[in-house]
């Protein structure tokens, strides 16, 4: 394990000397493109794998020659009249291929070239999640993350908005730090090759997809991370043991990794604008980064974006990954409150992860002759009986009632709100924003109300955030039954007090997208932590909380790592981490996938699959791999998967079925296997007598103690 050093540059160098010589058509990188107008950024996909397994010999730079002289004849098919074809990348390691700025017309010549295999418009998808308290919760109990040791020797790649090297999860030298090669290091401002070289082993970025002239005057054209997400999603993959971390003055206790002896590599791929709406991560600049990625080596792949529910350009360049040996854990998108999106990267060779929102504190809003409301809420202490000023009624002279509605900053008149709980609505600025605003106008509460349509996901979030002033937050159900007590109990006081029950058990976090059975595969394969994950941030702020399914797919990253580091194969690392999750009660599989991940836990059994009959599986070629879930479709539906014991001594193992209402049947549903001995079971199912899908799991118990569960989902 380890980056690979040297070698590569090399053999690129022969072989751009090898085109030159042959005066293939190859517009440089960059060339300008005519008429500009009409013409766009597309992604071109050439069949067949990467050569990033090549050798760094003759046979390697053959290997290379021949894909750089692939990518010139299909270019030459769009060579109209010796007009120049603006090339913004290449790629030849995780995939072959290019991107390329060419009309619409000239896009579908491309298509229709026999060597390609795909062209897609280059798009901007935004990072799976946010940065700050303000848009995550802090989980129940616990406040950290983190493993005391693990993941020694394995390097770690990170798909996000860079790195900050000074925060504190970074600092000193890893042990079994990965070889480094001076190319692995890129500067540019804010960041020079000296900052690699100690947690930090690589550091890329990449922006010719995105724009150099469309990113915000704050960010850096560097590794360096100035927008905080990239370095809280590191420090949650493989951030230093042990720590101290503490947010607006609380004591956290300390902060680690999932893998904290792990080796970062950084690629910059995403990217802040002047307009918020337009951040996110180009096509084009990701599998750049993935390709990089692989020719370096990496072990373990964090990616930080969802993407479309269908397989893209991203997904084969992740193929490549997975083909040379890289686990790949990549978020499964962020849903929020849309429910015709999908779980991202519908493919065998990607961990998809969704997101747990986890168990927050409770609290009761005691209302005087009405109901008892129950919410989030993080504060102990009981408030109350308090009166309740509505936040849109106490506005500023200079402020708008719309501002105070949500209660902005600087828009809640202290005359009136001083002693009071005020009622702020959900939405435009943060939450504990919110509650700052309500501090400095001397609130003494705040009762925050979700303003999304009732019954929506995005109306039933709720979160126990760290609030300048005692918070009670309900969802839009009992935000609307409040409002309604309100206007009739105008004079009442109420009580805000801690809830005495224990807190909710853990569900899918109401934004993490449900996957469908279209492509045969479960999706997402599993949950983890994905609210309020606590992590490291840049400019000396010090620490802060992140939501989304990219800290979760980050903290999976972690696991895999450590599973790595103890000298587990990637296919077994892929089998576990799916297979020893627990169950999340009451959560479907498409929500849920085989359930929450379980660092640390290994099963004597395994579903192996060799990377490459990925591809095989991908062309069509063989229609059933021994993957991690089962989708049964039409009558009388069956499939078998093959278990490999990865056990020291003879286990006998019995299977169970839970969950599904339709007669599902395992045969057999009893083995006995020898260390390293394999045997194959069938599952089956009728189709459901109605529409809609039939889901649970399979559960191979051993008598080591150890389990396997299998995702199962019966759809028509």
């Amino acid at each position: 394990m380890g980056l690979r050093a040297g070698g590569r540059q090399v053999v690129t160098a022969l072989v751009a000397a090898l085109v030159a010589a042959t005066a293939l058509v190859a517009a440089p990188l960059g060339a300008p493109a005519q008429a500009r107008d009409t013409t766009r950024l597309y992604v071109v996909v050439l069949d067949g794998p990467g050569v990033a397994a090549a050798a760094n010999d003759a046979a390697g730079v053959l290997a290379r020659y021949t894909a750089l002289a692939r990518q010139n004849r299909v270019l030459a098919a769009v060579d109209d009249e010796g007009s120049d074809v603006e090339v913004v990348a290449r790629w030849s390691d995780a995939l072959v291929g290019l991107a390329v700025r060419v009309t619409e017309d000239q896009a579908d010549v491309l298509r229709a070239q026999p060597d390609v295999q795909l062209v897609e418009a280059d798009s901007v998808r935004p990072l799976a999640g946010s940065r700050r308290a303000a848009a995550g919760a802090v989980p129940g109990g616990a406040r950290t993350t983190g493993a005391a040791r693990g993941g020694s020797g394995v390097v770690v790649g990170v798909v996000d908005t860079g790195i900050d090297v000074d925060a504190p999860s970074f600092a000193g030298v890893t042990a079994g730090p990965a070889p480094l090669d001076p190319d692995h290091c890129e500067d540019g401002p804010g960041w020079s090759a000296s900052d690699c070289g100690g947690k930090v082993v690589a550091a890329r970025w990449y922006v010719d997809g995105f724009g150099a002239d469309a990113v915000a005057s704050s960010a850096a054209l560097s590794p360096l991370d100035t927008d905080g997400h990239g370095t809280l999603v590191a420090s949650v993959a493989a951030g230093n043991a042990g720590v101290p971390a503490s947010v607006a003055g609380t004591d956290l206790g300390r902060h680690g990794g999932r893998a904290p002896d792990a080796s970062l590599a950084v690629y910059k791929a995403c990217w802040s604008a002047p307009d918020p709406d337009d951040d996110g991560c180009s096509t084009t600049d990701l599998v750049s980064a993935v390709d990089d990625a692989t020719a370096d080596g990496v072990d373990v792949l964090s990616l930080s974006v969802g993407g479309p529910a269908t397989v893209d350009a991203l997904d084969l360049a992740l193929l490549g990954a997975a083909e040379s040996g890289v686990v790949v854990a990549a978020a499964a998108g962020d849903d929020r409150g849309t429910d015709d999106a999908g779980a991202a990267h519908p493919v065998p060779w990607v961990t998809t992860v969704g997101a747990l929102a986890g168990t927050e504190p409770r609290g009761r809003l005691l209302l005087p002759d009405g109901p008892t409301l129950t919410g989030a809420m993080l504060s102990r202490g009981r408030v109350g009986p308090v009166r309740v000023v509505r936040g849109a009624d106490v506005a500023t002279t200079a402020a708008r009632s719309s501002d105070a509605r949500v209660c902005a900053p600087g828009s809640l008149d202290a005359a009136q709100v001083a002693g009071a709980a005020v009622l702020c609505e959900r939405g435009r600025i943060g939450r504990v924003d919110k509650s700052r605003a309500v501090a400095l106008a001397d609130g003494a509460a705040m009762v925050l109300v979700n303003r999304a349509r009732p019954g929506s996901r995005a109306g039933a979030d709720v979160q126990a955030d760290p609030h300048h002033v005692p918070t009670i937050h309900l969802d839009a159900d009992d935000g609307v039954r409040f409002g309604r007590w309100l206007a009739e109990h105008p004079a009442a006081r109420v009580v805000l007090a801690p809830s005495a029950t224990p807190a909710r058990r853990a569900r899918p976090a109401p934004w993490s997208p449900t996957g469908s059975t279209r492509d045969g595969v479960v999706k997402p394969d599993l949950v983890a932590p994905a609210s309020g994950l606590l992590g490291a941030v840049p400019d000396g702020s010090g620490w802060d909380f992140a939501s989304g399914t990219a800290v979760a797919a980050a903290y999976v990253a972690g696991v895999a790592a450590v599973h790595l580091g103890r000298g587990d194969r990637p296919a077994r690392v892929r089998s576990d981490l799916v297979t020893t999750t627990s169950a999340v009660p009451g959560a479907p599989v498409l929500r849920a996938g085989a359930g929450e991940v379980r660092p640390g836990r290994r099963s004597s059994l395994a579903l192996l699959v060799s990377a490459g009959r990925f591809r095989a599986w991908y062309d069509g070629e063989v229609t059933r791999l021994d993957e991690t879930s089962v989708v049964l479709r039409a009558g009388g539906a069956s499939t078998t998967r093959r278990l490999t014991s990865t056990s020291d001594r003879r286990v006998t193992y019995t299977a169970t079925v839970r969950g599904l209402r339709s007669d599902v049947r395992v045969r057999p549903d009893r083995l006995e296997l020898a260390p390293g001995a394999t045997a194959r079971f069938r599952v089956s199912a009728p189709v459901p007598q109605r529409g809609g899908v039939d889901d649970g799991h399979v559960v191979w118990r051993g008598s080591d103690g150890t389990t396997l569960r299998l995702p199962v989902v019966v759809a028509r």
